[in-house]
């Protein structure tokens, strides 16, 4: 376990991620400086636009850059979605505001599907709509956790998370997750990390970056161990559309009828709608959570894009068909990338689900940074380095598959074994 933080806050850069820097290429990071708040200074640069300009560097030497970075539908909206956005944007009544907690058609909308998965209870009043599933993270945290208190994030984790606390001057606990148990947590290292100082506790499930799918034993035993404690169970869902079993609950939680005393459910519309432009999540509560997380959001951005919210409540039933296609070819691709990986000698897949694989690569005189940044460069592949995700994640790189079709997975073998040569 790892304490990011003193007093709140936290005053060293998280981690490094790579920008192009002129002439000799190395890695550039953020210092503290004093004209600004310490806490964003001393971040470093956000990671994806910094990889990203790797790729302007890429000189074509084995055909086009295959871009496995950022998590993205690698498909587009489908038309019937595109076109109920085009409408709703041209209405004058969704240029207005309207209510902080979302607009009712999909917040009933979003209980609703939601009961048909988890076989769960919600109404409309336990769904609050936000602008995108960052934004549900960040406005439970300033809603449910107080001054003094910590979150506690499993290692490797979604980088936003850890610079979203380090910004709001909130402690980070990491607990580890090891490889050889597939990124999977062990529930007495979460119970050794809930000391007196945690006040909420986040899962990520199918995980980001590993891809790891937690058991629904587990997660039940988590939630008990939270409630136990009295600790926020923040659990985020982002990838949910995507698991291996098509209506099949992933656990058990939001059936049990104590659920609202400390579940905090996330989730986004972004890769299931393939609309992340359109930053459209949803945060599920209590009334008593959904309650204090609008007075958060009324600082925050008053209310969600309305159009969008307006376009996926009409879709969300007729477009069903299409989104269980998506899911398949997801899997087909999850397929398609371990038989790339199992023929390039030396690339190790420790985990993959949804729309992520975990890669143990095999240089290991060269920490992941440098690494991807060769691979971007002299393969034009771009990935994630492990060390954007915590400590100890050297020899680690995040691939999101879900970008790359079936065709452009199968020139992997060729690129990755160059590089290890």
């Amino acid at each position: 376990m790892e304490w990011v933080g003193q007093q709140g806050v936290s005053l060293k850069p998280l981690h490094s991620p790579p920008r192009a820097g002129p002439g000799s290429g190395k890695l550039a990071t953020t210092m503290p400086n004093p004209d600004f708040n310490p806490r964003v200074a001393a971040l470093a640069v956000p990671p994806i636009p910094a990889i990203r300009a790797w790729a302007q560097a890429y000189d074509g030497r084995q055909g086009p850059l295959i871009d496995l970075s950022q998590a993205a539908p690698g498909y587009p909206p489908h038309p019937r979605l595109l076109a109920a956005l085009e409408e709703a944007d041209g209405s004058a009544e969704l240029a207005g505001y309207g209510p902080i907690e979302g607009d009712g058609l999909l917040r009933a909308a979003c209980a609703q599907a939601h009961n048909s998965l988890y076989l769960s209870d919600l109404e409309a009043a336990d769904v609050h709509i936000t602008a995108g599933c960052n934004q549900a993270f960040a406005a439970a945290v300033l809603a449910l956790v107080a001054p003094g208190h910590s979150v506690a994030l499993l290692s490797p984790c979604y980088f936003n998370h850890r610079t979203t606390l380090a910004m709001l001057g909130v402690c980070c606990k990491l607990v580890a997750c090891r490889a050889e148990r597939g990124f999977v947590p062990d529930l007495a290292d979460i119970d050794a990390a809930l000391d007196g100082r945690v006040g909420a506790l986040v899962l990520v499930t199918p995980n980001n970056p590993t891809g790891a799918i937690y058991p629904p034993a587990l997660m039940r035993a988590v939630a008990a161990l939270c409630r136990e404690r009295g600790v926020w169970l923040l659990l985020d869902e982002t990838y949910r559309d995507f698991l291996p079993d098509a209506g099949v609950p992933p656990h058990g939680l939001f059936a049990d009828t104590t659920w609202r005393s400390r579940v905090v459910g996330l989730y986004s519309y972004s890769k299931s709608f393939c609309i992340p432009g359109h930053r459209l999540g949803a945060l599920m509560g209590g009334p008593a959570v959904i309650g204090q997380v609008a007075k958060v959001m009324d600082n925050l951005q008053i209310c969600a894009p309305r159009p969008a919210q307006q376009a996926v409540a009409r879709c969300l039933k007729g477009l069903a068909d299409w989104r269980e296609s998506n899911r398949q070819e997801i899997l087909r691709r999850a397929a398609a990338f371990r038989d790339a990986l199992a023929a390039a000698a030396g690339w190790q897949l420790e985990a993959i689900g949804a729309y992520f694989a975990y890669v143990r690569h095999p240089m290991a005189g060269l920490g992941a940074e440098g690494v991807a940044q060769r691979l971007a460069l002299e393969a034009g592949v771009l990935t994630v380095p492990g060390s954007c995700f915590g400590p100890g994640q050297e020899r680690h790189l995040r691939m999101a598959f879900a970008n790359a079709d079936l065709q452009t997975l199968g020139q992997l073998p060729g690129r990755l074994r160059r590089l290890a040569a």
